[in-house]
């Protein structure tokens, strides 16, 4: 694939890697964002994405931030409860699609979309009241960082919530569930861009991933209280949520 990312084998070598290739990744697949996201989550990602709204329970006014806000669900979501929203990513092409469906949405207000880096937020300290993050955190090349970002971000009583796939801990569910998105991704990323590895980048990541209840501890490490998980789809998928 011309342009596109370097071999998957390369991608998880060193921070800087993993950066310089989840890049060009998301800018590859970022019109195909959408479907993608339907597929490899069976058709369950809006009602996950519901539950994570719900669970952040944005006030009226509030300050609200989502992070790897792709093409804006969580960021329009978080908007419709009434908060002043708004999405950051790093892949600028993501954003204008999010920008063209504000376009097209009857909706008082919408959210701002900033293109920007997880890892080095460009906002003041103690600014906003939610935080959201649809597979933000498992692609960022510094976890630790980045869950530093959002505790300097999030005001004192601030919530932060994250949906993502999960690592089992079970050695023969992991094995099973990385070979079906193994697969999948393969027949994928061939079909819509003749390169299987495109969206093979998912179980490889999810493989180096610490898991769901290791992210918790690494919250609560950080400075979150009562940070904890929520098995989604027995397990395979994750909800974090953690306050300030």
């Amino acid at each position: 694939m011309t342009g596109g990312p370097e071999p998957l084998d390369r991608a998880f070598s060193s921070p800087h890697a993993k950066a310089r290739y989840a890049r060009r990744l998301f800018a590859t697949i970022a019109d195909r964002y959408d479907l993608i996201t339907v597929l490899l989550s069976f058709g369950l990602d809006r009602r996950w994405k519901r539950r994570v709204i719900d669970l952040a329970a944005p006030a009226a006014g509030s300050r609200a931030l989502d992070l790897a806000s792709g093409t804006g669900d969580l960021a329009f979501a978080l908007t419709s409860r009434g908060a002043l929203s708004i999405g950051l990513d790093v892949t600028h092409r993501m954003l204008q699609l999010a920008r063209g469906k504000a376009a097209g949405r009857d909706m008082p207000g919408s959210p701002a979309f900033v293109t920007g880096d997880m890892c080095a937020l460009p906002f003041p300290s103690e600014h906003f009241d939610v935080v959201t993050t649809g597979y933000g955190l498992r692609n960022v090349p510094d976890l630790k960082l980045a869950v530093e970002e959002i505790y300097r971000v999030l005001r004192p009583g601030g919530t932060m919530v994250s949906l993502d796939f999960n690592r089992p801990d079970n050695a023969v569910v992991r094995a099973v569930y990385l070979g079906y998105l193994w697969t999948v991704g393969g027949v994928l990323g061939w079909v819509l861009h003749r390169d299987p590895d495109t969206y093979r980048y998912i179980p490889a990541s999810i493989r180096r991933y610490p898991g769901a209840a290791r992210v918790s501890a690494l919250m609560r490490s950080e400075g979150f209280r009562k940070a904890r998980w929520i098995p989604v789809l027995g397990g395979l998928m994750a909800i974090h949520v953690a306050r300030k």
